[in-house]
């Protein structure tokens, strides 16, 4: 049973993925944080909140933080 015509590498890589934050889904490569370099290009190596949602937090966090009282 030949069955390599019905599936491409595409459909057993993962190459988009679901931000938890912003819920959109967006290309796993480019628009997702690599947390575990050691792992190589695996899925999931990646972390679960896109970029523009993980530097959202981190300026939210830091005005919260560093805000000087007047």
């Amino acid at each position: 049973m030949d069955v390599e015509h019905l599936f491409t590498l595409e459909h057993l890589l993962f190459s988009s993925r679901k931000c938890r934050s912003c819920g959109k889904e967006k290309d796993l490569l480019t628009d997702f944080y690599q947390t575990r370099k050691d792992r190589g290009a695996y899925p999931s190596s990646y972390s679960y909140e896109c970029k523009t949602c993980t530097v959202k937090r981190i300026v939210q966090k830091r005005k919260q933080k560093w805000d000087p009282i007047v």
